[in-house]
């Protein structure tokens, strides 16, 4: 897949959805060691919301309205601070650009910084306050150093760096919402930073099936 048309975005997207709605449990677990335990619920409602969106969408014709569509849908249904800050993972980057009929990795990772750097200004997260942006942001820095290679290397790329940065989140003390009062968070993985990090896999998965 040399670059991604807007019918493409809208598949991987309902992909990006199926399969966080099938690792629903998996979020409660992991959320229910230092959160409240409502993590996976509220991915899986929020993505089962963007996917009734996207179903309605009838040949897309432009990537960015599909991704913001998906994110308005996250934003809307989920609350709170997750829905602002998941809603933004794929709103914050096409909010406002000129439609386009497909993007090459370059302008996805592009739209994926912009995302990110939308991210940190609303939640006022940095790598290394166990959150999502621990997953994110190296995820973001490896689809932005391998955009040249195509698509399925740098989804590719972008996972793994995002499992690193998931699994980092082991080390760090959380400095956001309820985890932060729990006592010693160290040992336990941030729910967030697990969720981009089953996001940016799933992106990965699609791109390799399709090329």
């Amino acid at each position: 897949m040399e670059k991604m048309n807007a019918q493409q975005a809208k598949d991987m997207l309902l992909y990006v959805a199926d399969t966080i709605i099938e690792a629903k449990p998996m979020l409660t677990e992991v959320d229910s060691a230092i959160g409240d335990g409502d993590h996976g619920i509220g991915m899986a409602g929020g993505l089962k919301k963007a996917k009734d969106k996207l179903l309605k969408m009838e040949e897309p014709d432009d990537v960015y309205a599909v991704f913001a569509t998906a994110g308005k849908a996250m934003l809307m249904s989920m609350g709170g601070a997750s829905g602002v800050i998941f809603g933004s993972m794929f709103l914050g980057g096409a909010k406002g650009k000129e439609p386009v009929t497909e993007v090459g990795p370059e302008k996805f990772a592009d739209m994926m910084k912009s995302s990110l750097a939308v991210i940190k200004e609303r939640g006022k997260a940095e790598v290394g306050d166990k959150t999502m942006v621990d997953a994110l942001s190296p995820a973001v820095d490896a689809m932005l150093a391998y955009a040249g290679e195509g698509f399925v290397p740098m989804l590719d790329k972008a996972q793994e760096a995002a499992r690193c940065g998931m699994e980092s989140t082991k080390t760090f003390e959380a400095k956001f919402g309820r985890a932060k009062t729990q006592g010693t968070t160290i040992g336990f993985q941030d729910a967030g930073a697990t969720s981009v990090w089953i996001i940016v896999k799933a992106m990965y998965e699609y791109a390799a099936k399709v090329s």
